[in-house]
């Protein structure tokens, strides 16, 4: 990955709907150039093209993180079973207090509580839970500085 692969993803990550054209002209090749190294970029899974769905105005009011302690030779089986939930919207095995952290949205606090009991403390592994509400979002979004 060179520089011209880095200044085409700053460019969408600030506007994912920007054509190929629009990207072209703004770091200075052709647009054929962009649509290679965006079919390579995109093959080698360096990025990801997706929509970006706010929860709340798809009828999900709960939103979550969730920090979960796990038996010590369970924690790639937990997190592989909780990245496999519906409702998780990312899963990320780390270091400290805890374990696993999760980001999960459903649709209101009981359907939450239910998911806390039902499926991921059903999980075998998993030793205790501890919920994080969203009380509101200031940002949302996906990337990185290039």
């Amino acid at each position: 990955m060179d520089e011209l692969d880095r200044n085409i993803i700053s460019l969408l990550e600030r506007n994912g709907r920007a054509s190929n054209a629009q990207v072209a002209r703004d770091v200075g090749v052709s647009e054929g150039t962009v649509r290679r190294r965006l079919k390579r970029l995109i093959s080698e899974q360096i990025i990801n093209v997706i929509a970006l769905p706010d929860p709340r105005k798809l009828g999900y009011n709960s939103e979550a993180l969730i920090g979960v302690q796990v038996d010590p030779d369970k924690v790639d089986d937990v997190a592989s079973q909780m990245a496999n939930l519906k409702h998780t919207r990312w899963v990320t095995i780390t270091t400290g207090s805890y374990d696993v952290f999760a980001s999960a949205t459903l649709p209101n606090a009981e359907s939450l509580g239910r998911f806390l009991r039902d499926e991921v403390g059903a999980i075998d592994g998993v030793r205790r839970t501890e919920t994080f509400m969203s009380l509101q979002v200031m940002k949302r979004e996906f990337g990185i500085s290039t």
